[in-house]
């Protein structure tokens, strides 16, 4: 896993990704920044950057290749979920709420509830 770190799309961009799960290596990329096929899921936790984060980010990361990517978008309380990677995004958009459950597909094993990324709830 990654927190905020480079990723090498190509030799004129390099963004840092919020969160990065990554494929082992020995180095723990220390002697590198990981690039596009060492990527299991991307996730850009989103406020104030949503509009970047879709407009910009998202383009980029499946231009590149990268399989899935998730946008936490804090202002609508909702999990946005990417797939199927092309020349200028993705092909598959899902939103999941607090109440759904998101499975990365490098992990389909591993449920991960929206409620508990999203935080505590709002009280009235």
């Amino acid at each position: 896993m990654s927190v905020q770190n480079p990723l090498h799309l190509d030799e004129y961009s390099e963004p840092q990704p919020d969160l990065m799960l990554l494929k082992p290596v020995e180095d723990d990329y220390t002697s590198r920044h990981p690039r596009p096929e060492d990527v299991l899921l991307v996730i850009e936790v989103a406020d104030a950057s949503l509009d970047f984060d879709r407009e910009e980010k998202l383009p980029a990361y499946g231009r590149v290749g990268i399989a899935e990517v998730w946008i936490l978008n804090l202002r609508a309380k909702a999990l946005e979920v990417y797939r199927e990677p092309h020349f200028s995004g993705y092909g598959s958009n899902v939103t999941l709420r607090g109440g759904d459950t998101a499975f990365p597909l490098a992990l389909p094993d591993a449920a991960v509830r929206v409620a508990e990324l999203l935080g505590p709830a709002d009280s009235p």
